[in-house]
């Protein structure tokens, strides 16, 4: 039995749509991009990133102290480990009773955690593995950003502080993701070394390309991302470094013969991204892209991949950047 197939036999048509239900409410990206993919890395990525979404809604809990925060991090990341259903149910009751926060979505998604973990035991071994010990480590990894908050929420102190942030938050997806892509998939065994190489800085540049978008509208709650007196156009440099190595690992995606869900799931962040901190960068915080101007570059990704050539596409937004 094909790891496709396992999928489709051990996961119920319903409990498949529940899992899609949380995902669009709780991301707006995430649920245009993930649909894109191949079974059975669509359902191992839904359920990754839900669980995800869960360890940064208890780093955001406006409503909890922060010793509240770092005891229900650290709950959660023994619950992965574990995956006990009655931890997991009971974890679901004290979140309901004491919400962290006031986003509908992802309370909701709170209150289906024992749903989620058990969709999880219908994955194979090899790639819960990975999911679980890279959710475990970002858990972790955000409760000791999480530690010092002591006057309030989070301030990064300077862009080392910075970038070990978006490390600890999306460099870690990227190389989930990277490890998940690699399995069952022969024809990236070649370029897995280069994959790897780029994928914490794929992760990496998508989350500062949000921080510099939402800089004013954090700023407004408290939390400031953004270190003072850094330099703007050096993280400005260093969100499109990070979009440029995730379009190199697009094209060897490509030139491997990656399936074009694959393509077009791991490239529309990034040329949505990319647009976005080329608008960011003219018009300041807050600046958004049009529905029209999605649609249009949508239209375009699809093209590219249509005729082979996403690579060039994905890549040719990289310019000489001083």
């Amino acid at each position: 039995m094909s790891r496709h197939d396992s999928v489709r036999t051990r996961l119920e048509a319903g409990e498949r749509q529940r899992l899609d239900d949380l995902l669009t409410k709780s991301s707006r990206t995430f649920a245009l991009t993930i649909p894109l993919l191949p079974e059975p890395t669509r359902l191992e990525v839904t359920l990754a990133y839900l669980l995800f979404r869960v360890a940064d809604t208890l780093e955001d809990a406006t409503r909890w102290s922060t010793p509240r925060k770092l005891a229900e991090l650290d709950a959660f990341a023994a619950l992965v480990d574990s995956r006990d259903p009655m931890q997991a149910s009971s974890l679901a009751l004290q979140w309901g009773a004491e919400p962290p926060l006031d986003e509908p979505g992802y309370l909701e998604l709170l209150g289906e955690l024992p749903f989620v973990m058990r969709a999880t035991r219908t994955l194979a071994p090899d790639s819960w593995a990975i999911i679980a010990r890279h959710a475990v480590r970002t858990t972790r990894g955000m409760a000791t950003f999480v530690s010092r908050e002591t006057d309030g929420p989070v301030h990064l102190r300077d862009l080392a502080d910075l970038r070990a942030y978006c490390y600890t938050v999306a460099g870690i997806v990227g190389e989930m993701l990277t490890e998940l892509f690699l399995l069952g998939r022969k024809q990236l065994t070649a370029i897995a070394g280069e994959l790897r190489a780029d994928a914490s800085a794929f992760g990496e540049g998508l989350q500062l390309v949000n921080i510099l978008k939402d800089a004013d509208a954090d700023a407004a709650e408290g939390r400031r991302f953004l270190p003072s007196g850094a330099d703007r156009a050096g993280i400005f440099q260093l969100a499109f470094d990070g979009l440029d190595a995730a379009s190199r690992y697009c094209a060897r995606l490509e030139a491997a013969g990656a399936e074009r869900g694959l393509l077009a799931s791991t490239a529309l962040p990034i040329v949505l991204a990319r647009a976005t901190l080329e608008r960011v960068q003219r018009l300041g915080p807050g600046a958004k892209l049009g529905r029209a101007q999605v649609a249009a570059l949508v239209a375009r990704l699809q093209g590219a991949i249509a005729i082979g050539r996403l690579g060039e596409f994905v890549t040719e937004g990289q310019t000489v950047r001083s």
